[in-house]
């Protein structure tokens, strides 16, 4: 494959940094494990790790290759491994808070087109959790493209009311349905994959992201498992945020199920995803209005009259609260963090320097 297959165009050509390019190459990031990434230009797949300055000087997870990242890296040892140098800009970042306690930014995938949000017919599917899924694709600028898998599973009328919602939760998306037991359960799902553009699965464990990679590619490449029969949940199969280049030449990146998706810096991705709501907020009485118990507020008033549904609203609050909870809360770690930086630096101006 040449570069421009995999998505190299002069938007990135025109960002490469010039003092590199005597001796690195551009490559895309086509897999991010643990212990190190693998990149791809148009020769093949190669091991690599990043340089020590750039280790250096990352200050976050942020600064790190993502999968489908493009960098520039320098090949040694007869072009059996890499050294990445640095990082080209990105014109989309899939991100979200990191799992747990802990506050900070979580990267998935860069330099992604259009992200599959795939929900399942079963006891997966959840409104709420679709327009989670749809503020970080829509804060990214990327396109959504929403997948209703096991259809199979729910009788035609059902499958068209969630059809019809998923569509009014995601208007000017693409929904479409997906059996990976019928007969061309997929025909849909290809007809609306463009080659040379780049695709990011998303969705929890056990709706079957792997299952359509697998059925997509045309063999049995990655490991699937069956969900819980006890309580539906899927039981995580991907591991690490990989690409797969279809024979047609489209770009799939699959990420590891989420169970748990924080927000953290979403306010462009909540008013679009959110746009009803987000239009009546400029109509309140009060500015500063919170939407919750103020006289003169548009949005309660759209509430009361039935207009939007109790249950967007109560998700609308609840995430715009906790983004703006996990915001508080990064940006005071980091305070301190500059602040623990200056103390060191003073303290080691005072002390008195070793004799040599």
């Amino acid at each position: 494959m040449d570069l421009p297959a995999l998505g190299f165009d002069d938007w990135f050509g025109q960002r490469l940094r010039d003092d590199l390019t005597a001796v690195c190459r551009p490559a895309r990031v086509s897999a991010v494990h643990r212990d190190g990434f693998v990149i791809i230009d148009g020769h093949g797949e190669v091991r690599a790790e990043v340089s020590g300055r750039m280790m250096f000087q990352a200050d976050s997870a942020l600064d790190y290759p993502v999968v489908g990242d493009w960098v520039q890296a320098q090949y040694v040892d007869g072009d059996s491994t890499a050294i990445i140098h640095a990082v080209l800009p990105r014109k989309s970042l899939l991100r979200r808070k990191t799992a747990g306690v802990n506050v900070d930014y979580q990267p998935l995938a860069a330099n992604v087109d259009t992200a599959l949000i795939v929900q399942s017919m079963d006891r997966d599917y959840n409104p709420r959790r679709l327009e989670r899924y749809l503020v970080m694709v829509n804060q990214a600028r990327v396109q959504p493209l929403v997948v209703l898998s096991k259809t199979d599973l729910v009788v035609p009328e059902e499958l068209h009311l969630r059809r019809q919602e998923a569509g009014r939760l995601a208007p000017g998306a693409n929904v479409v349905g997906l059996s990976n037991l019928a007969p061309g359960g997929l025909d849909e799902v290809r007809r609306a994959l463009r080659p040379g553009r780049t695709y990011c699965l998303l969705g929890s464990s056990g709706v079957g992201k792997t299952a359509l990679l697998n059925n997509l590619l045309g063999d049995d490449r990655f490991q699937t498992q069956a969900v819980r029969q006890a309580d539906g949940k899927g039981r995580h199969t991907t591991t690490a945020r990989q690409m797969s280049i279809l024979d047609s030449g489209v770009i799939i990146i699959d990420t590891p199920g989420m169970r748990e998706l924080g927000h953290l810096d979403v306010k462009a991705g909540l008013g679009e995803t959110f746009g009803e709501i987000d239009a009546l907020t400029k109509n309140c009485r009060f500015a500063d209005c919170s939407h919750t118990v103020e006289k003169g507020c548009a949005v309660l008033a759209a509430v009361a009259d039935g207009s939007i549904s109790r249950e967007r609203y109560d998700n609308y609050l609840k995430i715009a609260r906790e983004a703006a909870r996990h915001e508080m809360s990064l940006a005071e770690r980091r305070r301190q963090d500059k602040d623990f930086g200056k103390m060191v630096k003073s303290v080691m101006k005072r002390s008195p320097k070793k004799p040599r």
